[in-house]
């Protein structure tokens, strides 16, 4: 029974079950009665409602103005929102055999002047915590100050860690679905704070929340109308496979520890990161048209690190040979003793001389260890081998047997299908966007899975779209223009028949006062003369079939 509620509230509040909305179904919650409007419940109403596994803890009301919310950074942004109600609570809360509680927990920001949107705002890393539901999406104001309504949740578990893979639910809830539960409670509440539903729902997300808003357009197809995926981790247990393998080549070439263990910081030093950059600039930065620092073709770009080796008795300008191979193969893609791909190759880009490069793949002399080896070394043998295999460190994947290793998990979290005909048969449209020189996840990858979806259907170019932007490291950063504004984008398209073809990009703090075309794959921005600066000195040509 729901609590501290109107009778009205009451009967419509929870109508719908769970269980059969979190399945993909639409939601069948009936009209709330004609009165309806006289009665809308203040925020705090909503306060201690308890059915069909949706508890609500909170319910408060928050005024228009500033708030601070942590950051990637040392240095909190500082958002101004309009006034809400925040409502936090859980789904599905349970006690498992060994007295840990999970549950999916979230927090729905419901502000007062609605524009009649819903928003989900995608996770990261291994979630495990609840983000402010403040639906950044970018360049431009957060979802919120939009006036949509934001939901955000921690994928089932809380902890940053991977510990919550020994618990069968958990994983299914980590692997897709906490997106339908979370999803199915927030349009629900909602519907009842509003007495209507949303016109139009979104879900944003990069990095994992790439991956989940992949997942989004794939197993709830029939939830969203606009889909936002950045930087998606879409083939996520491969891509720990392909963490593992670069931790292996780099730990060959590191100088050890005190301890006796490679330390990967120093494998590559700043100096061997920036000849590789320039050499790789001097190779492929032209093809489109200008020298400017950005490569623009990167599928045109013709480069082997094996070029720039030392020869014998040479010591400048050069790459010593071991290096030079480790890198070769990080960059050609994972493979095992006989040569089998097992995640696919990376892009030459000049991103690789950037901080965000090397702290995924290196780490900070005398600071921070390697992304890959802190996440990647408690993922890989906790979450995504089937049996978890806690002993193994992130240096001592067996290659051979890495695929069968996490095949279990891989058919349960990558957001694989090519399959969309019900997302964008109901008006569903999906952007993709993904940096050339994240170290994290491949931005070849990401263009293999729309070549499939394309091969597969060749509709799909009629609701995808695919944008990369050179030079740019994971989910942002590198010397690149990373300021856009996809939710705009998708907006356009889903509401007003508007496809991206383009979208301008400006360039961030390292990048002022640049401003660049990010042209929808597999078209490119070629310099065609006029302010080099500027995104209007350039067009968007076809990459030539090869």
């Amino acid at each position: 029974m729901t609590c501290g509620m109107s009778e009205v509230m009451r009967k419509y509040l929870f109508a719908a079950a769970l269980g059969i909305m979190a399945g993909g179904a639409e939601l069948s919650l009936s009209a709330p009665p004609a009165t309806a409007a006289a009665v809308a419940p203040a925020c705090g109403e909503l306060r201690g409602a308890r059915e069909d596994g949706i508890i609500v803890e909170a319910a408060d009301r928050l005024g228009a103005g500033p708030i601070s919310i942590p950051n990637s950074g040392p240095v909190p942004i500082t958002l101004v929102l309009p006034a809400q109600c925040k409502v936090t609570g859980v789904i599905g809360a349970r006690t498992a055999a060994d007295g840990r509680v999970f549950g999916v927990r979230f927090e729905l920001r419901l502000p007062d002047d609605w524009n009649g949107r819903f928003f989900f705002q995608g996770g990261g890393g291994l979630d495990g915590s609840v983000n402010p539901a403040v639906g950044l999406a970018g360049a431009g104001a957060p979802a919120l100050a939009r006036g949509y309504a934001v939901v955000s949740m921690d994928g089932g578990h809380e902890g940053r860690d991977a510990s919550f893979a020994s618990d069968q639910q958990a994983r299914l809830d980590f692997a897709y679905q906490a997106i339908g539960k979370a999803t199915a409670a927030a349009k629900t509440l909602i519907r009842a704070y509003y007495h209507r539903d949303p016109k139009h729902s979104y879900f944003v997300g990069c990095s994992n929340g790439g991956r989940e808003a992949m997942i989004a357009a794939q197993r709830y197809p029939m939830e969203f109308d606009g889909v936002v995926a950045g930087a998606p981790g879409f083939r996520l247990s491969h891509a720990a496979i392909q963490e593992g393998f670069a931790n292996q080549q780099l730990a060959r070439i590191a100088p050890h520890d005190a301890r006796g263990r490679p330390d990967l910081s120093r494998a590559l030093t700043d100096a061997d990161l920036t000849l590789v950059s320039n050499e790789v600039l001097k190779a492929c930065d032209a093809a489109d048209g200008l020298a400017d620092g950005l490569i623009f073709r990167p599928q045109a770009c013709r480069f082997s690190v094996k070029s720039i080796a030392c020869k014998p008795g040479q010591t400048q300008g050069c790459i010593d040979p071991d290096k030079a191979a480790a890198l070769e193969a990080i960059f050609a893609g994972a493979k095992d003793s006989g040569g089998r791909a097992l995640y696919s190759r990376f892009y030459w880009d000049s991103g690789i001389s950037r901080p965000d490069w090397r702290a995924w793949m290196l780490g900070f002399p005398g600071q921070t260890p390697a992304l890959n080896v802190l996440l990647g070394g408690d993922s890989l043998p906790n979450y995504f081998m089937t049996p978890a295999q806690p002993g193994l460190d992130s240096f001592g994947l067996d290659t051979d047997r890495a695929l069968d290793d996490t095949a279990q998990t891989a058919a349960i979290n990558d957001a694989t299908s090519t399959f969309l005909n019900s997302f964008y048969g109901h008006g569903g449209r999906l952007i993709l966007y993904h940096g050339v020189s994240d170290p994290v996840f491949s931005a070849a990858d990401t263009v293999g899975w729309y070549d499939a979806v394309v091969a597969n259907d060749p509709k799909a170019a009629g609701f995808v779209r695919l944008f990369l932007i050179p030079a740019m490291n994971h989910c942002g950063g590198g010397r690149s223009t990373d300021q856009f504004d996809m939710l705009t984008a998708i907006e356009n398209w889903v509401e007003r028949d508007v496809a991206p073809d383009q979208i301008t990009a400006d360039g961030g703090a390292v990048l002022k006062g640049v401003s660049r075309p990010l042209c929808a794959y597999p078209s490119y921005a070629h310099y065609a003369g006029g302010d080099p600066n500027m995104a209007s000195s350039f067009q968007c040509w076809k990459e030539p079939k090869s």
